[in-house]
C-alpha cells in the first residue's frame, strides 16, 4: 500500500452490487487470428455489470513479429518512476524494442498513467548468475519492479500476449487501447464492480504473470491465506486486488510444479470433505493427498473465472458455483462467459450451450501442431 501514493486515502463505497462483474472469453482451436473487436461486442453486453471502475483484456498470439520476446507492459505514475525502472530493465535484459502503448484519446477515461511495453529476452550472464530459467527470471524480475521502483506497476509480462487495463467501462478501455487494431486466437475480458478493494488502474482486470492472465468475478475471502502461501515461493502480491492470487496461483501450480490443469483446479476449488468420503478410494485418495499438500493453494468464496495461456483458455467455478458461468461451443470455437448473452452477440447460433459443474473446468486448447 505504502508504494502507491495517490491511492493510499481510498475507502470502499457505502453501496456494492457483490455479485457484480462480467467475464467473457474465446479461443479458436485452429489458431485463427480474430480480431479485438470481437471481444469488445462481447463485454459491451454486460455493461451493466460494471461501475466504470475497471475493464480490462488479454489477447494471445498479438504480437507474431515478436512472438519470441518477452512483451512487458508497464504503467507509470511519473517520469521519474519510468527513468528508474528503464536502468533496471536495462542491467537485466536486452531490450530489442521500446514504446509508447498505442491508444486513443477517450473522454470516458481520465488521468491515465504513463503507458509503455518493451519486448524483451534477460541477459544471458544474468541467467547464468542466478541458475534460474528465463520465466523464473521474468517473474523475479516483475517482483522486484512492482515491490521496489516507485510508481510502478507491471501488467503484462508474457510471449506474444498482451494485457489491456484501465479505469473504465470494458468497451471504453478497449476502444481507448485500439483493440481493434490487434489480432489474436484467444481473447478474455472483464467489467469491474469493485466490492472492497480500490477501483485503480493496476487494480483492474486481467491479473497476470508470464501468459498466466485471470479475469474474476467474485470474492476470494481466503486471499490473507494464499497470499502467505504464494510468498514461501517468491511471488509478491501488491496491486490491492484478491484477484491477483489467482495469476500466481495458476503459474505456481501448472508451470512451475506442472501439474496437469485439471488437478490444479482440484486444488483451488477442491471438493468438500464429505464428496471425498463418497468418491471410489483411489479418487479418494488423490483428493486427500492434494489437500495435504496443497492446502495453501485452496481458493474460498464465491468466484468465477476465466483464465488465458499461450496455448488455451479455462473456465472455472467455485466448488458451490456461487457466480454464474456459462459455456458453448461452435466449430473450432470455445466461448466462455457470465452471461449467454455475451455469447451470441458474437456467436448467434452455437452448435452446443451448457453450464459448467461447480469447481469443474471448462478447457479450450490449441490443437496439436497449431
Amino acid at each position: 500500500m505504502e508504494k502507491i501514493g495517490k491511492y493510499k486515502e481510498w475507502k470502499p463505497d457505502l453501496w456494492r452490487v457483490p455479485s457484480a462483474c462480467g467475464l467473457s472469453g474465446f479461443i479458436n482451436r485452429d489458431g485463427g487470428l480474430v480480431s479485438g473487436e470481437v471481444i469488445i461486442d462481447s463485454m459491451r453486453v454486460m455493461n451493466e455489470r460494471g461501475n466504470g471502475l475497471g475493464g480490462g483484456f488479454a489477447g494471445y498470439g498479438i504480437y507474431p513479429e515478436y512472438a519470441d520476446y518477452y512483451a512487458i507492459h508497464i504503467m507509470f505514475e511519473s517520469q521519474e518512476g519510468k527513468h528508474a525502472c528503464e536502468k533496471l530493465l536495462e542491467d537485466n535484459v536486452v531490450l530489442e524494442k521500446m514504446e509508447e502503448i498505442p491508444k486513443e484519446t477517450s473522454e470516458r477515461i481520465t488521468d491515465p498513467p504513463i503507458l509503455w511495453r518493451y519486448f524483451c529476452k534477460p541477459r544471458v550472464e544474468k541467467i547464468l548468475e542466478c541458475g534460474k530459467s528465463e520465466d523464473d527470471f521474468i517473474v523475479d524480475l516483475v517482483m522486484s519492479i512492482n515491490t521496489s521502483v516507485p510508481g510502478s506497476f507491471v501488467f503484462s509480462s508474457g510471449k506474444n500476449m498482451g494485457v489491456f487495463k484501465a479505469v473504465g467501462f470494458a468497451e471504453d478501455v478497449g476502444e481507448f487501447y485500439r483493440l481493434g487494431d490487434y489480432r489474436g486466437h484467444a481473447w478474455i475480458g472483464h467489467t469491474r464492480f469493485p466490492t472492497n478493494t480500490p477501483g485503480w488502474w493496476g487494480g483492474a482486470h486481467p491479473f497476470n504473470i508470464l501468459d498466466w492472465s485471470v479475469v474474476h468475478n467474485g470474492e476470494i475471502s481466503s486471499y490473507g491465506t494464499n497470499k502467505r502461501y504464494l510468498e514461501m515461493f517468491g511471488y509478491k502480491c501488491t496491486l490491492l486486488t484478491d484477484t491477483e492470487v489467482m495469476a500466481y496461483l495458476f503459474d505456481l501450480l501448472i508451470r512451475k510444479h506442472r501439474l496437469p490443469i485439471e488437478i490444479a483446479c482440484a486444488v483451488m476449488a477442491a471438493p468438500f470433505w464429505k464428496d471425498m468420503d463418497s468418491a471410489g478410494e483411489e479418487e479418494r485418495r488423490l483428493y486427500e493427498s492434494l489437500r495435504a499438500v496443497y492446502g495453501g493453494a485452496l481458493v474460498n468464496g464465491p468466484f468465477a473465472v476465466i483464465v488465458g495461456f499461450s496455448r488455451g483458455i479455462i473456465g472455472l467455478n467455485d466448488r458451490i458455483k456461487l457466480r454464474p458461468l456459462v459455456a458453448a461451443e461452435k466449430d473450432e470455437y470455445l466461448y466462455i462467459s457470465s452471461e449467454e448473452a455475451a455469447i451470441r452477440e458474437i456467436c448467434p447460433k452455437p452448435d452446443r450451450v451448457w453450464a459448467p459443474r461447480a469447481g469443474k473446468p471448462v478447457i479450450g486448447m490449441l490443437k496439436d501442431g497449431v
